[in-house]
This record gives C-alpha cells, sequence and structure tokens, in this order.
C-alpha cells in the first residue's frame, strides 16, 4: 500500500475493525448470537484496539477462571471429593480401624447421612487422609492414573471430557488476543495441574488453588516434597483475591465464576480501573447439563447472582447461550441426555449436601 501515511494508517485502522469481529465469531462457534456473545467480543475488541480509550497493554490482559461449575461440571459432587472417596476406599484394606472410626467408616458403609454428620472436621478427616502422606509426584500420578479410569455417573464420560466447549473456546480466543489465562479454584492446585494444560490449555503454573502443607525432605538420597496432613490456605471466597495478588501480582481486567464463592474475585476484578469484565455461567440446562442455583448446595449462586444483575455484569444462560454444551463427541448438540440412574446423579442429592456446605475451600 502507498500514497499518505496517514491515510493508510487510518485505513489498516479501519480495516482490522471487522476482521477482528469476524474473527471472534470465528471463534466463538458454539455460542449463541445474543447479548452474552457480543458483550465478550466488544470487550476484547475495546482492550485490544490501539490507540482507543479503553486500550489495555497485552501485559495487564488478565483472566482468571473459577474452574468446577465454570469450565467443567461440578454436579452432582466436585470431581475432587469423588477422589477423594474412591481413594478411602482404595486405601481401606491398609486401614482396619477405619471400619468403626469416622468419618471413614460411614463412607465403607454408604451412609451418607453419617458421612454429612461428621461436619467440616469430619471431611477434613477425609481429605487429609486421601491427599497426604506422600510426595508431591506420588499424587500427580494417582490423579493421571485416577482421572484416566473415572467416568461421570450421568454421562458415563471421563471427568476430562466433560470440560463446557464454550469456555474453551472463549480461553482460546482470549489468548489469541494476547490475555494471559489462569484457573483460581476453591479446589486443589495438585489435583487440577497434572490435567489443565491438556484439557483447557492452562498450564501448571497459570493454576491456583487450595493447598496442603508441604515438607522438603530427602528420600533414598533424592529430593522430594512431601503432602502433609495439614490444610495451608483455602482459595476460595475472600481467599481468591488475596491468591490473585500473591501469585499473580496483577488485578485482572476479565473474571468468571459461577457461583457465590466467585464473588470476592468479581469485585476485585470490577474494582480496579479502566476496562473490567466479569461474568457468571449459570446453570439453566437440566436436559443437556443440570440447572440449579440458589437452593443448590453445590455451586451455590445467589448474592452473586443478585450483585450481578444489579451491576451489570454478564450473566451466561446456559439454556439460551451455548449452542452446545460438550464437544464434538457429544454429538450435535452436546447430546441432549436427561438425569438417569440413582438419585445420588442428580442436583439436590443427599450426596450433594454432604459435598459442599461443609468442604474446605468449595462452595
Amino acid at each position: 500500500m502507498t500514497g499518505n501515511p496517514i491515510i493508510t494508517a487510518v485505513l489498516l485502522v479501519l480495516m482490522s475493525i471487522p476482521l477482528t469481529r469476524s474473527r471472534a465469531a470465528d471463534a466463538l462457534p458454539s455460542w449463541n448470537d445474543g447479548a452474552a456473545k457480543q458483550a465478550i467480543i466488544q470487550f476484547v475488541t475495546d482492550v485490544t484496539t490501539a490507540g482507543g480509550r479503553k486500550f489495555v497493554p497485552a501485559a495487564e490482559r488478565i483472566a482468571t477462571f473459577d474452574n468446577d461449575g465454570t469450565l467443567w461440571v461440578e454436579q452432582p459432587m466436585y470431581t475432587q471429593f469423588v477422589f477423594a472417596l474412591d481413594r478411602v476406599k482404595t486405601l481401606a484394606p491398609q486401614h482396619p480401624e477405619w471400619k468403626t472410626n469416622e468419618p471413614f467408616a460411614s463412607i465403607l458403609k454408604g451412609d451418607r447421612k453419617a458421612l454429612m454428620a461428621t461436619g467440616e472436621k469430619g471431611l477434613v478427616e477425609l481429605i487429609m487422609a486421601s491427599h497426604a502422606g506422600m510426595t508431591t509426584a506420588e499424587f500427580e500420578s494417582l490423579v493421571r492414573d485416577w482421572l484416566a479410569k473415572a467416568q461421570h455417573p450421568r454421562f458415563k464420560r471421563p471427568y476430562t471430557e466433560l470440560a463446557y466447549q464454550p469456555m474453551l473456546e472463549l480461553l482460546a480466543y482470549l489468548r489469541a488476543n494476547d490475555f494471559k489465562t489462569y484457573i483460581v479454584s476453591g479446589g486443589g492446585v495438585e489435583f487440577m495441574r497434572p490435567w489443565t494444560e491438556n484439557v483447557y490449555g492452562v498450564p501448571p503454573e497459570q493454576v491456583i488453588g487450595s493447598t496442603v502443607k508441604t515438607k522438603f525432605e530427602l528420600r533414598d538420597d533424592k529430593p522430594a516434597l512431601m503432602r502433609l496432613p495439614e490444610v495451608d490456605f483455602i482459595d476460595d471466597k475472600a481467599g481468591k483475591p488475596v491468591a490473585i495478588n500473591k501469585f499473580i501480582g496483577r488485578r485482572p481486567i476479565f473474571a468468571f465464576g459461577n457461583s457465590d464463592g466467585d464473588l470476592e474475585m468479581l469485585q476485585w476484578t470490577a474494582a480496579g480501573d479502566g476496562a473490567r469484565f466479569e461474568g457468571l455461567v449459570h446453570h439453566t440446562d437440566a436436559e443437556r447439563e443440570y440447572a440449579y442455583d440458589r437452593n443448590s448446595s453445590i455451586g451455590r449462586l445467589d448474592k452473586a447472582l443478585d450483585e450481578a444483575r444489579e451491576r451489570g455484569w454478564v450473566v451466561v444462560d446456559m439454556k439460551r447461550d451455548w449452542k452446545r454444551v460438550f464437544g464434538e463427541s457429544f454429538g450435535s448438540q452436546g447430546e441432549v441426555l436427561r438425569p438417569t440412574g440413582s438419585v445420588s446423579d442428580r442436583p439436590g442429592s443427599s450426596w450433594q449436601g454432604l459435598t459442599t456446605n461443609s468442604v474446605p475451600g468449595k462452595n
């Protein structure tokens, strides 16, 4: 292109705007055209348009996402809690005392009501018994092996196939526009790190979560990190902004969650200067996934939903805004599947009350 350099520059800017919007539409094929999709595209266009009023330098384009219920299925029970229950059953032959000691006795008997009655103390004991007393490398191997075999009770698929296709597209779209994407979750950081890069494209160093204490020691003259049966940090609710500040060092300009456990992260994002985006996934699709919000003990969305509506945050209605929920292996529309099997596979089951109100780091 030749001629007046000023005219040339103006033409290039004008030409880039429709191209950016076109690429955005192509990059989010599993999103229905609507207010939510347009808000995302408009925000990304605004903050990436050099010279624009809302332009944000690439180094400051930080996006944070909750995991459970935001990026993959959290019903009818948090995946990590299913892992913990399976670990107890696997370890039980080595611990005959568990037949009479709670909370393990209730787990082995399948007595959900009694397990719920053990409260937070019992659930902490469960997590510590199933997640500690081994090296970080050993724990990572356990997680990988379990995820390779475990299947969701309703969908009969590996849990790693239950990532939401629209959110995978959103993560990729943000990275294509020079955002750095982080996971900030109440789940265990070392439970997530072995698989997040393969599933979400988020490397382990960009995963923030709850932790147990670890200790350096030599085992057979080789350095190792031992996982201790003590809680170190719970990355949930008010803990999320603290962890973001501690581990990222920049306030996000883009944040997505799905529950009241994410409210403080969204508030922290919104409180910054300049352009900001806050989003919530609202589970409204009982046929293709699950429908729940204010009355759910897993992923309760109550206060955050009210604040989102008051402050004009983007609320993604799963049934309305997503063309599909899961990936190609589920069929053309995310494979409409109605709940089958036992009541424990469904929202509101007794397992649900067990797994949320008192599980540290989860809401």
